[in-house]
């Protein structure tokens, strides 16, 4: 699912621009909306009756204390794009101009990297420019998006296992230590995607291995983030456990990523402190 922030003041048009990249893009589209305060249910005329006229199938809103639209659950950013991402190809999600997403800016309004796009309004931004950054970063993807995929793989009727692995940033080694509070990860553009490829088919060569998923997530990783997965679907347990682990330990050994880790007192490239 490829996801993008929309940001700026309240008469910049965000949800304007909202509308105009749902209707411009082909397939499942949802939109997810942050609220100051917990938002009428009776949407008629408000933003996120606009998104969906617009042609979203869901439309999410979420309030600074953590509640969900429509049904007051707790959810974070996070959770809710997590529970999106198997099923839709763009998620646009307005407001967050503090968040870690790839997002357009309009006006004057300050907002954290990665800024794709700037426009005064959302009327007058760029929708082949932003579409064009936006598919020039990575997707947002989940382990249960890997599992799907693998699932659809025409050998499935022949697979009796899905294993998978999950890598996460660890904040302590022990309960002494200095907890991490993010780790930063960059790659070798070109190099790593093909490392990453070569892997895969490699792993999917092996008897028994019908389907393979590799992802390691770049930028910033948070402390109980996850930051890797594998997932592998095979005609027996066996088979699925060994691939996971082959392919967890070569990726790391293999594919060039670069780590800088961040704790409470400093911060330091892992590869130099290697050294």
């Amino acid at each position: 699912m490829q996801v993008l922030g929309i940001v700026g003041h309240s008469d910049t048009g965000k949800t304007t621009l909202v509308e105009r990249l749902v209707e411009r893009c082909a397939g499942r589209v949802a939109t997810v909306k942050h609220c100051s305060e917990s938002p009428d249910v009776e949407t008629d005329g408000k933003d996120t009756a606009r998104h969906r006229a617009a042609g979203a199938a869901e439309t999410v809103a979420l309030t600074d204390d953590g509640e969900w639209f429509a049904t007051g659950e707790s959810r974070t950013l996070a959770e809710t794009l997590d529970a999106l991402a198997p099923d839709y190809d763009y998620a646009f999600v307005e407001g967050y101009s503090g968040s870690s997403l790839p997002k357009v800016v309009l006006g004057d309004r300050e907002a954290a990297d990665p800024v794709v796009h700037r426009a005064d309004r959302g009327s007058e931004a760029d929708l082949d420019a932003v579409l064009d950054a936006l598919a020039e970063r990575d997707p947002y993807i989940t382990l249960e998006t890997l599992v799907e995929s693998v699932k659809r793989s025409p050998d499935e009727d022949r697979a009796g296992a899905i294993a998978t692995f999950t890598g996460r940033v660890r904040a302590k080694e022990s309960p002494e230590d200095r907890p991490t509070e993010h780790l930063e990860f960059e790659r070798y553009d070109g190099v790593a995607q093909e490392r990453m490829a070569d892997l895969q088919r490699e792993l999917e060569a092996r008897d028994g291995v019908h389907a393979v998923r590799l992802h390691h997530k770049t930028g910033v990783v948070e402390a109980g983030e996850d930051i890797v997965f594998v997932v592998i679907l095979a005609g027996h347990r066996g088979e699925a456990f060994a691939a996971v682990q082959d392919g967890i330990n070569r990726l790391k050994d293999e594919v060039p990523l670069f780590k800088k880790e961040v704790t409470v007192d400093e911060e330091f490239w892992a590869h130099e402190r290697e050294c």
